[in-house]
């Protein structure tokens, strides 16, 4: 059976792919197949493929690893500004070239929601909010002015303003329908592809979907899919009750260590088990918004009672709730108990979740309270160097940010009343301590204010600061004046403490060292007592005006309270009704040409120089130099930072002499390709080994002369001697963001592969996208085990890689064979075509894309 089907509904008539039929009949139970499975099932058949699902659905009833290669077309592509302007630019580059340039359209519904560019430039004063989200403006007029036009210019295009919310609780609150609805009447699982690593976050709801980079979606959004091979699916069956007092938060990083440990790397996780009931919908959302950190391509809670609730809670409309439950009861999408069957299962006991932290460097370095100063010791051994009343450890940076715990009512209500038992309490935060409160959307707000507890997180210096991602994602802004020159004369090691998702080194600040992942609740308490050389179970936070001390017990809420305070105020009427008027957004202007006008002189938006170029992967490197020699868990913060530009980097002096006075972002800046490759690698506390051990600064040895330089100029000088470049790295090479930047700026460097012991899924792909060959160095053997410094002259053969997979290296002399770490025929095709731009043109021009 392959044809859809016409069936009543919720007294509806609809029409649907009906899995129980198609299983019955390809001979397997589907009640055997994971949930995700299923909707991976539904996809097949509603592309016409009933071959590969039968394939598929036999092998994950029988617990079996899929092996299949498929195309999956999701129902909508989700993006925010820093990933979106950069792939629309890719876009009307394609336009440029196209002879019929309507042929470059989407094919699908695509929304790009405007969280990013806010910065928290201003804090702990009551007009942070609008003096952040004019600033915002002022700042980024031009990339407005570019997304207005391609949402003009583009069909089934959406542009979500500024000061909406972030995207991953847009997306929760406003626009997953778990359910979707086709051509006609026809219905069909909602799926979603993000150009943002955490758009798993929806996996929470039920909603299938992961992150990939932006060159990647291009081609989805074209129409054009790439084929994936699906991976295995593994159960993570929860067991156990809460302890009373654990928050969110405890449970995601206590389940990052755990997975991390457990190498879910690239594998799709679906939670199961007794627990998993007792979760809401809320929690679900965290644990499945940190996939990207313990390092798995989804992590998917099936549809239940609980995520109707959450629909229903959040102003979605009671009938189409109660068609979600139909549909997904009639196809065997709802979790009515029992477990399907999975290959491996990792059991996770919830009782034996405490009080966490994660840090000072990843989000998989988790800590109880208690550890804190142990783990800050790791870092600075010696907490004696003061300046200007600043101190080694000192907690410079608080923030309650990021999609991970802004989206939760427990967390948030849990860090107002904290605050508000602070406050009564006598308690302030010190002068030093940056806070800042930024929540997910505006009915967080809402129903902080109503439950009056915004004013008490506001006199403890935690104002609104703007609807955005702000200190999560590097735009935290400058340190509290006099701090930022106090830590640079005495070389000081701070620390930030936010409830974000990641805390690599200087991600969320160039001059903040030591990062650490919390609560809201936590943020607050560790705000109070402003450093991080504090036992936070047996110190106290402070001392009441009597000079009583105040322990982190005397403040924290119960269980009942936080379920009582949110049973009264948080009401469906909050996620409804209409946004209100943005003015400043609204005067942007625009135009309504079909192919963009490039303004050239521009800094912000610009023609890719990598468009118009072919570079297929040919078939011998000689003579190629390392560029950089790399360690372990190099981020794509490391590679393509985000936050500020400093005035004396490459960057910083390219828009100096441009005549630009206001720097901005590196994140602002991606439709520069001038600008982005002056920052590739050049994060300060990058540490590349062709220099000595340590934080090299962005700099590189170039080996013909011997000479210390930034990277770029480095590579330019190879580029001049038509050097090709490799780079050699340890093992997790790109963890972290999705962004395509951290492999468009080594293509731009001339780096045509890269040697690591393992890649992180993402930015794999994303260097197969730009043409840069992964190589995967002998099984349990490091660059350096191999006898190599970094400093030889490298020879690749690469004849016949796609048939064999593989490719020599003599290097110096010293030969071995590396692997290349291509996953599909897709991303074959798309490497061996030089990137996916010359091979999304090819087919546009040939009318392969519409």
């Amino acid at each position: 059976m392959t044809n859809s089907i016409t069936a009543q509904l919720d007294g509806r008539r609809v029409e649907l792919f009906d899995l129980r039929a198609f299983a019955a009949d390809a001979g397997f139970t589907l009640e055997a197949v994971p949930y995700s499975g299923r909707i991976l099932l539904e996809s097949l058949l509603r592309a016409g493929d009933p071959k590969t699902a039968t394939t598929l659905g036999k092998r994950l009833a029988a617990a079996e690893d899929p092996d299949v290669e498929m195309v999956f077309q999701p129902a909508r592509v989700l993006m925010q500004d820093y990933t979106g302007i950069p792939l629309l630019v890719d876009l009307a580059a394609l336009r440029d070239r196209a002879a019929v340039p309507d042929r470059v359209n989407p094919a699908l519904p695509v929304d790009v929601v405007v969280d990013h560019s806010v910065q928290t430039d201003f804090a702990g004063r009551p007009d942070a909010i609008a003096r952040n989200e004019a600033l915002e403006l002022e700042r980024n007029q031009e990339r407005y002015e570019f997304l207005k036009w391609a949402e003009g210019a583009f069909d089934g295009l959406r542009v979500i303003p500024p000061g909406r919310g972030i995207v991953h609780q847009v997306n929760l609150e406003q626009l997953a329908t778990v359910v979707a609805h086709g051509p006609g009447e026809l219905l069909h699982p909602d799926t979603v592809i993000g150009t943002d690593s955490h758009t798993t976050m929806v996996n929470g709801l039920g909603v299938l979907g992961w992150g990939v980079g932006g060159l990647e979606a291009e081609s989805l959004i074209l129409g054009l899919a790439q084929p994936i091979r699906v991976p295995p699916v593994v159960g993570v069956r929860l067991t156990g009750t809460a302890r009373p007092g654990s928050t969110p938060t405890d449970l995601v990083l206590a389940l990052t260590e755990r997975l991390r440990r457990e190498n879910v790397r690239g594998l799709m996780l679906e939670f199961t088990g007794p627990s998993v009931g007792t979760l809401s919908a809320p929690d679900r959302c965290t644990i499945a918004n940190m996939a990207p950190e313990y390092g798995a391509m989804s992590a998917f809670f099936p549809v239940d009672e609980e995520t109707l609730d959450y629909l229903l809670r959040t102003g979605r409309d009671p009938a189409d709730v109660a068609l979600v439950g139909a549909y997904c009861k009639r196809q065997g999408l709802l979790n009515e108990g029992g477990d399907p069957a999975f290959g491996r299962v990792i059991e996770f006991d919830l009782s034996q979740v405490g009080p966490s932290l994660a840090g000072p460097s990843y989000p998989d370095q988790r800590i109880s309270p208690a550890e804190l100063p142990k783990s800050f010791a790791v870092l600075c051994p010696e907490t004696s160097r003061t300046s200007s009343g600043v101190t080694d450890g000192d907690l410079v940076i608080a923030s309650i940010t990021s999609c991970t715990s802004t989206s939760n009512p427990k967390a948030m209500l849990a860090a107002g009343l904290l605050a508000r038992r602070a406050v009564r309490r006598g308690l302030s935060v010190p002068p030093h301590v940056k806070t800042s409160l930024a929540p997910g959307s505006r009915a967080v707000a809402r129903y902080l204010k109503d439950a009056g507890l915004l004013d008490d997180l506001e006199k403890l210096g935690f104002h609104l600061v703007g609807y955005g991602c702000m200190t999560c994602n590097g735009g935290s802004g400058p340190l509290n004046e006099g701090v930022g020159e106090a830590v640079d004369d005495a070389g000081l090691t701070v620390a930030a403490v936010l409830s974000g998702n990641r805390n690599f080194e200087a991600r969320v600040h160039a001059q903040v060292r030591a990062g650490y992942l919390a609560s809201p609740a936590l943020v607050v308490a560790l705000a109070l007592v402003g450093h991080v050389r504090t036992d936070l179970e047996r110190e106290p936070l402070g001392t009441d005006p009597d000079g009583r001390p105040v322990f982190l017990a005397d403040l924290w809420p119960s269980d009942s309270e936080l379920r009582a305070l949110e049973a009264e105020c948080v009401s469906p009427d909050l996620f409804t009704g209409e946004p209100g008027a943005q003015p400043g957004w609204d005067a942007v202007a625009t135009s309504r040409t079909g192919t963009f006008d490039w303004k050239p002189d521009s800094t912000y938006i610009r023609p890719p120089a990598y468009a118009g170029v072919v570079r297929p992967v040919p078939g011998s490197l000689a003579g190629a130099r390392a560029l950089l020699a790399l360690g372990d868990d190099v981020s794509t913060d490391h590679i393509s930072p985000v936050g500020a530009i400093s005035p004396d980097s490459p960057a910083g002096r390219y828009l100096k002499e441009a005549g630009e006075r206001s720097f901005n972002s590196y994140g602002s800046r991606r439709g520069n390709h001038e600008v982005m490759a002056r920052g590739t690698f050049s994060n300060p506390r990058l540490t590349n080994h062709l220099l000595a051990d340590g934080p090299s600064g962005g700099d590189t040895l170039h080996l013909p002369s011997g000479t210390r330089l930034p990277v770029h100029e480095a590579a330019y000088r190879y580029a001049e001697a038509d050097t090709p470049l490799i780079v050699l790295a340890g093992h997790s090479y790109g963890m972290g963001s999705s962004r395509d930047w951290a492999a468009k700026g080594p293509w731009l460097l001339g780096v045509r592969a890269v040697m690591a012991e393992s890649f992180e899924r993402i930015h794999r792909a994303n260097l197969c996208a730009m043409g840069i060959l992964p190589l995967l160095l002998p099984e349990g053997r490091g660059w350096r085990d191999l006898g190599l410094t970094g400093h030889e002259t490298f020879d690749l053969e690469l004849h016949r890689i796609r048939e064999t997979g593989v490719a020599d290296v003599v290097a110096d002399g010293r030969s071995f064979t590396v692997r290349v770490d291509v996953r599909s025929a897709g991303e074959w095709n798309v490497l061996l075509a030089g990137g996916m731009l010359p091979y999304l043109a090819t087919r546009v021009s040939t009318g392969g894309a519409r």
